[in-house]
């Protein structure tokens, strides 16, 4: 290409279908090189290949923003105007579509093509009538040549949308109203193909081939019609005279009127426009200027420098901002890259642009185009990025372009999804195709290329399957022949006309596959031949199906072969629920009868089947009396009872009676009464289901999820407070604290703290368990967390709700001891784990403290080394069984005090933890003198500490007889642990003498 006045230079002008596209290829092709500007990537493909299939791909170029096609012996180029290769000299030169120089964001592209661009020997600017005038100004040397239109174009008026003529193109200017009109059409005519610009080309071109073969007979699109696309209209419809040009909402100029309506009639057949929808009947002024193709010329074009300063940034902004020094000339308004120039000076791109090269650099960057629209911040951003890779790696990072092109690899998604990510991905096509921009270019260029089309594909699918129902376009087409056709039905369920898909059966329900009103009634009836003999086939092989073809979801419909046909309802009874069929009124009679009555059977033999421990319990033979009746009441629960629940009925059931009832499968657990193999997922599932019914719906939140969690085999997970209490219990678990706890993994915790608290560290002779704590507590061991699956205050939030309390004394670490340890005091150091004073003395130091003598002096001796700096102080924690005596009651607004040991001081003596002090005051004081008790706690009247610090006398150990006891977490404490009757002279051979002398040695 040369810049100059060398060759011929001739305007070819005139109004749409008049041949200047064609006249110029032909020119083009009779020179021995040759180029073409156009103003759309669409066009510029259409025209790539005419040309390639006339004289060979091999001697055809195509370049665009987004694509390059370039063989070696490329003589021939098509390329968009703003991508013109400006350094390619050929002989022959065109530019289509130059009335866009008036446009204000590409106008002054054009401009600068028209004035600048110019062939060895010939130079062709072809366009709008209208571009006669300033042509003759500007380039007063050009030769301008008019041509006619083949055919006529005449007003018809105003017709309903759903009225217009077939091969017709509605027109409107915003993505709702296209969408809108094309599904009315859908619904009315059977569908139309969609165009509008911010498709992508190869979106456009399969819409665009779907109206040309007749697929459908009408075309809903924007202005993007009016500029190129050479389509078999007949008729162009207006739904709307006014559109949103980038800056503002303004009605059309009759020019752009005419621009459009022109794509009505081809070559020597004519043409029509009107209006339809909210449209205004035009103008008779309008309606003669569009029929004889008379309008205001233009008088101004859009123009920008194109002499650019790179010396600085300054520089490059400052002529960019030069004015042109020709009336007929406008500066164009700030367009994007101009934006993003300003946007990226004031940021660190604007700091490395120093330098010519690096000046070029950052404007061919801001040429980058916005194809997502969205904010200029935004999209300056992504080529500040760019920018600051190029300028400081050479390329840009191969990893952050990965990135961005992996989030746009996904055709899934509706049709707005789909167009989002073709705006996205054209914008590193566009990337991919700048030169030594990347390390890999033809990688990236074949990447972004497939990721397009086939985004492309999925967006064309999308359109054709919400704007195109084939099945209606075929029934009106046998309508109006007064021939219906026979419907078929595969093995699937799906009923076709024709090969078009126009339903579907499910169970014994037909569906069309569209619910919206026009045909629809139709198709049901051209469909209803078929459909009720199908589904009386249907309705014999359910009534000889086995129970394993059916299955009962979480959501309360039951399932034949994967297709549903029932729905389970409340019943009188919890586990007698009712079935109600799923049909139309296809199924009826004796056939409904029979699938009713099966689908009964297979629900009373899931039910007796999978709840078959929990129905037993309902009327057993062998029990009588309250046993009877906890047994009844496991049956209405699900096989799950809180113990406390039945505590009392429990207490006076002898051991025959619970033998009984545990070959049953009935276990007694501390917190549950319950049956062991109701707990297994299958039941719970069904369990969950059948309370549900009754109980707010199996809709509601948790009746989905908790069997998920029950086949899991979690045995303890967070609540969700969304989720019902009740439904937790059902589901075979046990609300404590945050946390949902198996029931059978409680009673297993249970089993683990029960020897605990009934060890006394001081008389146990060997290694002591793992957990053993003074006073009857019990530390938390890993066991314990392991088995429930969490530790911390989870676990401690567990413990508290089940009753325990937790007592935290700071650890004091042991002084050096003051001589050498005999292997004595070593034996009894490893026993008691401390080398300090002896744990009584620790306690009575303690208790002594907390009730007000003199503690002991904390000053360090005069050789001691100076105290470092406080650590963080670590605690032991021992928990005790929470309850307390009957005969302590205390009114119900108080907290309810520990019944722990007497000695209730902190380990080794410390002094009580900060935030702990006033706890200790809820124990027994051992120096509490007789008749000083407080209101209250009439227990230690009469009783005295001991040596030991126990209490003596009145209900104390060991002189009372009575000795530490609590409320236990378990009504059946004494099944669990042997029982002494003390007085009783027990037989010194036996084991139970043993063990009492164990646990109370002064009694020997």
């Amino acid at each position: 290409m040369t810049v100059g006045n060398s060759g011929s230079l001739k305007a070819i002008l005139g109004p749409t279908n008049t041949g200047k596209t064609f006249y110029a290829i032909e020119r083009m092709l009779a020179h021995r090189s040759g180029m073409i500007g156009l103003p759309l990537r669409l066009l510029a493909r259409e025209v790539y290949h005419k040309v390639a299939d006339r004289i060979g791909a091999q001697h055809v170029a195509l370049v665009t923003g987004e694509e390059r096609i370039v063989p070696p012996k490329a003589r021939y180029w098509v390329a968009t105007v703003e991508a013109m290769p400006l350094d390619m000299p050929v002989e022959c030169l065109a530019i289509d579509e130059i009335q866009v120089a008036t446009d204000f964001d590409r106008g002054h592209v054009f401009t600068n093509r028209i004035l600048h661009a110019r062939g060895l020997n010939e130079t062709l600017l072809l366009g709008a009538a209208t571009m006669a005038p300033v042509i003759r100004t500007l380039l007063p040397d050009a030769e301008i040549i008019h041509r006619p239109r083949f055919s006529e174009l005449l007003y018809a008026g105003s017709k309903k949308i759903s009225r217009q003529p077939p091969r017709s193109a509605i027109v409107a200017f915003s993505a709702t109203q296209v969408y809108a009109i094309a599904e009315l059409i859908r619904r009315e005519r059977g569908g139309a193909a969609v165009v509008m610009g911010a498709l992508s080309p190869r979106t456009r071109n399969a819409q665009v081939d779907m109206y040309q073969n007749g697929d459908v007979d009408f075309l809903v699109a924007t202005d993007a019609i009016g500029m190129g696309l050479n389509l078999d209209v007949r008729h162009v419809a207006f739904a709307d005279d006014r559109k949103f040009d980038g800056h503002q909402t303004r009605p059309l100029t009759p020019a752009e009127f005419g621009q459009i309506a022109g794509r009505a009639g081809r070559h020597m057949i004519n043409g029509s426009f009107g209006v339809t929808g909210h449209a205004a009947e035009f103008e008779e002024e309008l309606i003669v200027q569009l029929e004889t193709h008379d309008f205001e010329p233009v008088r101004v074009l859009q123009w920008r420098n194109s002499e650019l300063d790179f010396a600085s940034l300054n520089a490059l902004l400052a002529s960019l901002d030069r004015t042109p020094d020709r009336k007929q000339l406008t500066r164009v308004p700030v367009a994007t890259d101009q934006h993003a120039l300003e946007f990226l000076s004031r940021n660190e791109a604007g700091a490395l642009a120093v330098g010519r090269k690096a000046v070029e650099l950052l404007w061919e960057c801001c040429g980058i185009p916005d194809y997502r629209d969205i904010s200029p911040a935004q999209h300056g951003e992504i080529i500040t990025r760019i920018y600051v890779d190029l300028m400081r790696r050479g390329r840009v990072d191969a990893d952050w372009i990965a990135e961005q092109v992996r989030f746009c690899d996904n055709v899934s998604g509706d049709i707005d999804a789909l167009s989002n990510r073709i705006r996205q991905i054209r914008t590193w096509t566009f990337v991919a195709n700048r030169r030594n921009w990347l390390e890999d270019p033809t990688h990236w260029r074949e990447k972004t290329r497939d990721i397009e089309d086939r985004l492309s594909d999925a967006l064309h699918e999308r359109l054709t399957q919400r704007f195109v129902d084939r099945r209606t376009s075929v029934l009106m087409r046998h309508l109006r022949d007064k021939h219906m056709v026979s419907p078929e039905v595969n093995d699937r369920g799906e009923v076709s006309l024709e090969g078009h898909l126009i339903g579907s059966i499910e169970g014994f329900r037909f569906t069309l596959a569209r619910s919206d009103d026009g045909d629809s009634k139709n198709l049901r009836a051209a469909a209803s031949q078929v459909v009720a003999p199908e589904i009386a086939k249907r309705a014999e092989r359910l009534s000889g199906s086995p129970n394993e073809e059916f299955v009962l979801a979480t959501d309360g419909t039951v399932r034949w072969r994967g297709e549903v046909v029932a729905n389970l309802a409340e019943g009188d009874q919890l586990l007698r629920p009712r079935l109600i069929v799923l049909a139309d009124e296809s199924l009826s009679g004796p056939e409904l009868e029979r699938v009713q009555d099966r689908l009964d059977l297979w629900l009373r033999h899931t039910i007796n089947t999978q709840l078959e421990s929990i129905m037993q319990l309902a009327e057993p033979a062998d029990l009588e009396g309250s046993a009877r009746g906890i047994a009844f009441q496991l049956s209405e629960h699900l096989g799950l009872l809180p113990r406390t629940a039945v505590s009392e009925d429990v207490k006076a059931l002898d051991q025959d009676v619970r033998a009984k009832m545990r070959k049953l499968g009935v276990k007694f657990g501390a917190y549950h009464i319950y049956v062991p193999l109701s707990l297994k997922p299958a039941p719970r599932e069904l369990a969950l289901i059948l309370w549900a019914l009754k109980n707010g719906g199996v809709r509601q939140p948790g009746v989905a999820d908790l069997p998920q969690i029950v086949l899991s085999g979690r045995t303890s997970f967070l609540i969700d407070p969304e989720v019902n209490p009740k439904l937790y219990e059902v589901a075979g678990f046990k609300v404590a604290g945050k946390r949902a706890v198996r029931v059978d993994i409680l009673e297993r915790l249970a089993d683990i703290i029960r020897p605990l608290i009934a060890l006394d560290p001081k008389r146990h002779e060997g290694e002591l368990p793992a957990g053993a704590a003074e006073g009857n507590g019990f530390r938390v061991t890993v066991e314990m967390t392991s088995l429930l699956g969490t530790a911390g205050e989870d676990f401690a939030s567990i413990l508290t709700s089940l009753g325990y309390r937790v007592r935290r004394t700071p650890k004091v670490a042991a002084p050096a001891p003051a001589v050498e340890a005999t292997p004595e005091t070593a034996a009894q150091d490893a026993v008691e784990g401390t080398a300090a004073p002896t744990e009584d003395a620790a306690v009575i130091d303690a208790a002594t403290t907390d009730l007000g003598a003199p503690a002991p002096s904390s000053e360090p001796a005069a050789d001691a080394p100076a105290p470092a700096e406080k650590a963080e102080p670590e605690f032991d924690e021992i928990w005790f069984p929470g309850g307390r005596r009957p005969e302590n009651a205390r009114p119900d607004n108080k907290r309810p005090r520990f019944n722990r040991p007497a000695a209730a001081a902190p380990a080794d003596g410390a002094a009580p933890a900060e935030g702990q002090a006033e706890r200790p005051k809820r124990f027994p004081r051992p120096d509490r003198k007789e008749g000083d008790g407080a209101p209250g706690r009439p227990r230690f009247e009469g009783r005295r500490p001991n040596g030991d610090g126990k209490f003596e006398g009145k209900g104390g150990k060991p002189g009372g007889g009575g000795g530490k006891r609590f409320d236990k977490p378990k009504d059946d404490w004494k099944e669990h642990r042997p029982r002494v009757e003390r007085e009783t002279k027990l037989d010194p051979n036996s084991p139970w003498a043993a063990l009492a002398a164990l646990r109370n040695p002064k009694s020997e």
